[in-house]
């Protein structure tokens, strides 16, 4: 059953008295998935409604790296969650002391570019230049570690207050049903730095290098627009672009593992009575052909930011 707050309603209309106390109880029993509808839409970010008969779809497009001192009303996400009856959320991360004593282990197999291989063996003279300028000692160090560095001079803040977590603590405090697609282990990370090839990583640290250059006032306009609910102006900043074209969205990342559950998932949440909060990559929502698309396509009643982007323009005869 639907969690509501009728309970801290009637106690505080007993004031008012008795009668008026039963008919707002009544009035909010009546239609308590609109209750959780009206909460989310005070959340700043993109927030779709989804709605399938008696099922509601509650879709909060996430994005990383927020600036830690970000403020975007986190308090009325955690509300929504404490009233949906199920909670979806991005894989969750694990790592134990074996898979931090097999990287360190590993550690210069790991740090750098395999059989004296340097930057400019992957990437084209015009963007190695741009590399170095970046980052002048860095021509020897693996190629996915260097984007990593960049997306930080970027503006990519790790430890911020991201949505995936506010839901998280608050459904593990209320003992609401979590699910994360699926559960991304440090033995996997591990194994991705060691065995992928460099060249996988080409594009990934391309990107990174845009990033870098646009700098953090473009993080922080991206961040603005996100805040705001201006989805292609998020989907479309360099920052974005990278972070998805980086491991695990990337190359050798389970980018097609993840879709896969992300798509059965929100299909099974329609079907199921009740409200279902999902915590999802922004890009994997509203990107074309994404969940939005699909769920659009399939009948399903969708109310929120447009999505869209602009339509390719024509081709000139």
């Amino acid at each position: 059953m639907i969690r509501s707050s009728s309970i801290l309603i009637a106690l505080l209309l007993a004031c008012s008295g008795a009668q008026l106390a039963a008919a707002q109880d009544a009035a909010t029993a009546a239609d308590p998935v609109e209750d959780i509808v009206v909460i989310a839409r005070r959340i700043e970010a993109p927030i779709w409604e989804v709605r399938n008969g008696d099922s509601t779809l509650i879709l909060v497009g996430a994005v990383e790296g927020l600036p830690r001192d970000m403020e975007w009303r986190s308090e009325a996400l955690s509300a929504a969650a404490d009233r949906a009856d199920r909670v979806l959320f991005p894989p969750a991360k694990r790592a134990s002391f074996t898979d931090v004593g097999r990287l360190l282990w590993r550690a210069r197999t790991v740090a750098f570019l395999p059989d004296g291989k340097r930057t400019n063996d992957y990437l084209s003279p015009e963007m190695n230049a741009r590399f170095l300028a970046l980052e002048p000692g860095g021509g020897r160090t693996n190629l996915l570690l260097s984007a990593d560095n960049l997306l930080e001079r970027a503006g990519y803040a790790r430890r911020s207050r991201a949505a995936a977590e506010v839901v998280r603590a608050s459904a593990r405090r209320r003992q609401t049903p979590i699910e994360p697609i699926d559960v991304l282990h440090g033995s996997d990370v591990v194994e991705m730095l060691i065995s992928t090839p460099p060249e996988a990583h080409q594009f990934c640290l391309v990107a990174a290098i845009a990033a870098a250059e646009a700098g953090p006032e473009s993080a922080a306009a991206r961040a603005d627009a996100w805040r705001r609910r201006r989805v292609q102006e998020v989907l479309d900043a360099p920052l974005e672009k990278a972070i998805n074209l980086c491991w695990p969205w990337g190359a050798a990342g389970p980018e097609a593992q993840w879709r896969a559950r992300w798509r059965q998932e929100l299909e099974t949440a329609l079907g199921q009575n009740g409200v279902t909060l999902a915590v999802a990559p922004l890009h994997l929502l509203a990107e074309p052909g994404g969940a939005l698309d699909r769920l659009a396509a399939q009948g399903a009643e969708i109310s929120g930011p447009d999505w869209k982007g602009p339509p390719p323009a024509e081709a000139a005869p």
